[in-house]
Parts: structure tokens; sequence; C-alpha cells
């Protein structure tokens, strides 16, 4: 094997370790990454969504009150809770609806049709009020029990999804674990390999030149005595100019 493959072998190593560092440690920092942004998609969302269905809630249940216990308040009073009901309505059902779109979990799903079931019956019993059939009996018979039962379960998709979330991240803490012992025994591997190419390779290197220079020597001694001999003929008259007869072999 020449001495410039040897190079360009030796080099080449050296590019084939860095490379092989950097593409398992991006692989395992894009593993790492990729399992906790699935931990925050799902569950993060469903926590955003229940969030905003309690908000919701409130104001329905405070313009529920307002029409059934202020009967006697002015129509624009009135007209002031029917606005901000049927705007919660709309904030509710838009929430209801991606949560409906992103059950993940165990039991969420029953969790969420509960949910479906209830807030239509509460709907209904709406109205009712509204049409003037409401009353504080209605309110506390139906509405209310409705109306706390709508909390309850979303209560129980924000429980359940708090509990993904912890398991999840328990989870990615002992798989980062694992993967950052993968890339230690990597380092060191590789580490050792780069160790051991610069301990042999200028010994592979040198004795390579030690080869070449031990020819060049016996090719020497073949050639310096014809060079110099006095009685040589003209055809070796250009090699004598670059083998001067004071050159000595040892």
């Amino acid at each position: 094997m020449v001495l410039k493959t040897k190079l360009s072998l030796g080099i080449g190593f050296l590019f084939v370790i860095i490379f092989v560092l950097a593409g398992f440690c991006s692989y395992y920092i894009q593993n790492i990454s990729k399992e906790s942004d699935n931990i925050l998609k799902d569950n993060y969302n469903s926590l955003v969504y229940a969030k905003n269905m309690f908000s919701a809630l409130d104001v329905m249940n405070n313009a529920v009150n307002n029409l059934i216990f202020n009967p006697n308040t002015s129509n624009k009073s009135a007209d002031h809770n029917l606005k901000l009901y049927e705007s919660a309505t709309v904030e509710f059902e838009k929430n209801l609806k991606d949560e409906n779109n992103n059950i993940t979990e165990i039991n969420e799903k029953e969790y969420v049709d509960t949910l479906n079931k209830t807030y239509a019956l509460y709907l209904n019993l709406f109205i009712q009020t509204k049409n003037g059939r409401g009353s504080p009996s209605m309110y506390f018979n139906e509405l209310l029990p409705a109306y706390e039962k709508l909390r309850q379960t979303i209560s129980n998709i924000n429980d359940i999804n708090m509990q993904a979330i912890v398991r999840k991240n328990q989870l990615a803490r002992h798989d980062s674990a694992g993967m950052i012992n993968n890339m230690a025994i990597i380092v060191t591997i590789c580490i050792i390999l780069a160790f051991g190419y610069f301990w042999y390779f200028p010994f592979y290197v040198s004795n390579s030149i030690s080869y070449l220079s031990d020819k060049m020597k016996h090719l020497l001694k073949w050639i310096i005595p014809i060079v110099c001999f006095p009685g040589m003929s003209s055809r070796y008259g250009t090699l004598r100019k670059f083998f001067p007869a004071r050159l000595t072999v040892n």
C-alpha cells in the first residue's frame, strides 16, 4: 500500500469518527425533542380546552342565574345577559369540538361522551328558561345539577390529561437517561479508536518511510558504483550529474 493511500485512509478514518459522533448525537437529540413535543402537544391542548370550557360555563351559569332570579330587570339588561350567554356558548362549543378531536387517553372518550350529553341537556334547559318556563325550582332541581355535572366531567378530563403528562414526562426522563448512556458508550468507543489511531498511525507511516528509505539505500548501492565508474560509457553521463562521485554508500 503506497504512503499516499495510507495517509488518505488515516484522514478518512478521523472524518468517519467525527461523522459517526455527529450522527448519533443528532439522532438522540431529535428523539428527545420529539418525545417532549409529544408530551405537550395533545395533553396540553386538552388542558387548554378544559380551562376555556370552565370559563365559558361559569359565564353561562351567571347568565342563567340573572334570567331566573332577576326576572324584573330591564330589557337592556336581559339582552346583555343573553348576549353573554350566546358568546359563552360559542366559546364552549368550539373548545368542546376541539376536545372531541383530541382524545388520546384511556377513559377520556367516556368522559367526553358524558360531556356532550350533559351539555345538550343543559342547553335544552336554558332554552326553556329563555322562553319563560324557567323557575327557581327548575334551576335547583335540573339546571344546577347539570351545571355541576358539566364541571365535574370537565374536571375529570383535566385530571386524566394532567396524569398523562406526569406519566409521559417520567417515561421521557427514563428514555433520555438511556439515550445519554448510549451516547456516552458511543463517544467512549470513538475516543478509544481515535487514541488508538493517533498511537498506531505514526508508527505505521514511520515503518513505510523506513521501508522506502531502505529500498532507496539498496538502489543507491547498485546505481552509484555504475555512475561513478571512471570508464563508464557516455550513456551514463546524464546519470552522473545526479549522482556525483563524492557520494558514499554506508
